[in-house]
């Protein structure tokens, strides 16, 4: 443990809450790709599994059951108590464009063919692209909600403080994961232009708004 990774655990889990205020304060889902909320879902389902078979700490298991509860809780409101505000019109990207080469490729490259290691190495890639679903549906639409992009901003910053995490954990502990870190970063430059727009618009009191695609 160090700095870097628990201020990405409260990032990430800041993000989550805010997603879930959002939602409970609104009494909507609207400008939420519920279809990010899947895969990501199915990032802590899989990744998971093994808080039956491994405890490494009281907060990594607290960490991981919280993820888990909020994720679900999530899913529920979106697909279940206020599915009537959801917008599925413009949450349309093609979720097996991503399912189908993640999971290929979890087969290839993992660390050992065992089928909880396949299924971490699925979790690691999914989530890297986890988000896309998201930004195309800001990008469809042409805005987003300044708390939608609270909660982009703090889910980018989580993956950013890991990366610092690892650098961190290669100069100290001589520890070097070549999948999870190249994951990271590739779900790093996904939040590049939505950063530069979080800073130069939202925070000075603008409204977040993409081109529309043509």
């Amino acid at each position: 443990m160090n700095i870097f990774r628990i201020l990405g655990d409260v990032s990430h889990l800041l993000a989550m809450i805010i997603l879930l205020l959002k939602i409970l304060k609104s009494k909507s889902c609207a400008g939420i790709s519920g279809k990010s909320q899947i895969l990501f879902t199915l990032v802590f389902t899989t990744r998971y599994l093994d808080l039956f078979t491994t405890f490494i700490s009281v907060y990594n298991t607290v960490m991981k059951v919280i993820f888990l509860i909020c994720a679900y809780i999530t899913m529920y409101m979106i697909y279940v108590k206020f599915r009537k505000t959801f917008d599925s019109e413009n949450d349309s990207f093609r979720l097996e464009f991503l399912l189908v080469p993640v999971t290929g490729l979890s087969f290839l490259e993992n660390h050992s063919f065992t089928p909880l290691e396949i299924l971490w190495t699925f979790s690691i890639y999914l989530e890297s692209v986890a988000i896309l679903p998201q930004l195309f549906m800001i990008s469809k639409t042409g805005e987003a909600e300044t708390i939608t992009t609270h909660y982009l901003f703090f889910l980018g910053l989580y993956r950013a403080l890991y990366i610092a995490n690892w650098v961190w954990r290669y100069y100290t502990e001589n520890f070097y994961d070549q999948i999870a870190v190249v994951s990271g970063v590739v779900q790093t430059i996904f939040y590049c232009d939505f950063f530069y727009l979080y800073v130069t618009k939202v925070l000075k009191g603008k409204k977040l708004s993409l081109p529309m695609p043509v």
